[in-house]
């Protein structure tokens, strides 16, 4: 059985600290009004839906409590509906995406939502980090260092220099700019509004369109301090070929840290008959794989590659590829390891231009995914994104 995209919506990404647009709006809340976005946009009867899958990568305190179930009653859909929160760190928006898929595929259910959400202003990062990085048995068996190390790491194993990864942030900015220009993202985004109905944000609020690379070169990187203070010596005890560590990312080559959601449908032939929708895209394949953790950010080759043969396709099938952009390296050593020119891969910007919200991420890149194929008339695309903890996601959309 085929698994289609019926439609999906994502929210506007805001800055992730106290005086952020979106900080007064609580996860369940931007769920909640995705979901009623898109039954509203679909004239949906809700009860056609099995289940709704919304992930987090910090799913404590208010994004606790499977957050999805209270999301679809405040939305007000059948009571039917069921909700599940999943968490695999930035790999879960996607994720999501394709557990919907897969039960659909395997004739489970007819149809369902898929997607994340994050409130980076409300819920501090590494609340439910556990035993990965806390239990000293488990963390020094695995080499833990923080993600930052790892992402100037790959930077120094592949001779990546400050000025190669502050052109490739320069770059994020302008595509991303030059999408909100031209209307790209806008058949997509549901504004956000508060209690009282009115618009608290519509555009991504992270973007610095004027940012140079002369303006970049003023930033001190932001995770020497990590390594100094022992994670150096971590990282050099699992990659001793390494005699020092080239610290290149700061906070304007690296993903932004915002609020968001983001949510696709997905079901079955037999649902878009009954709910009276034309599928927009199929759901091709989909992977997840480990990776090294110390490093922890180079899963998403060998991933991309593993999609690939699952759905009986080669790179050359592929007309776009997404890459979240965690880290500018990331992105450039997928780029090489892939073979992928600079105007196929994340071609309207990405997280360093526009922000990672990121339980959420995933699932708005599958968006803006099939937004662009259907603008530019091709028909494949993947994405993927790396996650903590050597994690690695992958999906691959046809158009219809």
């Amino acid at each position: 059985m085929e698994a289609y995209v019926y439609d999906h919506v994502r929210t506007p990404r805001g800055k992730g600290r106290p005086d952020g647009a979106l900080h007064e709006v609580t996860s369940v809340e931007m769920a909640t009004q995705l979901l009623q976005a898109l039954q509203q946009r679909n004239d949906l009867d809700t009860s056609l839906l099995d289940d709704v899958i919304i992930g987090m990568a910090q799913p404590v305190g208010e994004q606790g409590g499977v957050l999805a179930r209270a999301a679809v009653l405040q939305a007000g859909y059948a009571q039917t509906v069921g909700g599940q929160q999943i968490h695999r760190f930035c790999a879960t928006g996607l994720d999501a995406v394709s557990l919907i898929a897969a039960q659909v595929h395997a004739g489970m259910i007819q149809a369902g939502i898929g997607g994340g959400v994050e409130s980076m202003s409300r819920t501090v990062m590494g609340y439910d980090s556990g035993a990965w990085t806390s239990d000293p048995a488990v963390a020094c068996q695995n080499h833990y260092a923080p993600q930052g190390i790892g992402a100037d790491m790959i930077a120094t194993l592949d001779g990546y220099t400050r000025e190669d990864v502050d052109r490739f942030a320069v770059e994020s900015q302008r595509k991303a700019a030059n999408a909100w220009e031209q209307g790209y993202f806008k058949k997509s985004i549901v504004p956000v509004k508060d209690v009282l109905g009115e618009v608290l944000l519509d555009h991504d609020e992270h973007m610095r369109p004027g940012t140079t690379v002369d303006s970049l070169a003023k930033l001190k990187p932001a995770f020497e301090g990590f390594g100094k203070a022992g994670f150096e010596a971590v990282a050099k005890a699992r990659y001793p070929e390494i005699e020092d560590i080239s610290y290149v990312h700061h906070g304007g080559n690296s993903s932004g840290i915002v609020d968001g959601s983001g949510l696709v449908m997905v079901g079955s032939k037999e649902f878009g008959v009954k709910a009276g929708l034309k599928p927009r895209g199929r759901i091709r394949s989909y992977a997840n794989i480990g990776s090294e953790p110390t490093i922890m950010l180079t899963a998403p080759s060998a991933v991309s590659r593993k999609a690939l043969n699952a759905g009986g396709m080669t790179e050359k099938d592929i007309d776009l590829w997404e890459l979240n952009e965690a880290f500018a390296s990331v992105v450039l050593r997928y780029q090489r390891e892939m073979d992928i020119p600079d105007d196929k891969i994340n071609v309207n910007g990405g997280a360093i231009a526009m922000g990672h919200p990121l339980g959420a991420t995933g699932a708005m890149l599958v968006g803006t995914v099939l937004d662009e194929l259907e603008r530019r008339d091709l028909n494949a695309g993947l994405i993927t994104l790396c996650a903590a903890n050597g994690l690695g996601t992958a999906a691959i959309i046809e158009r219809v």
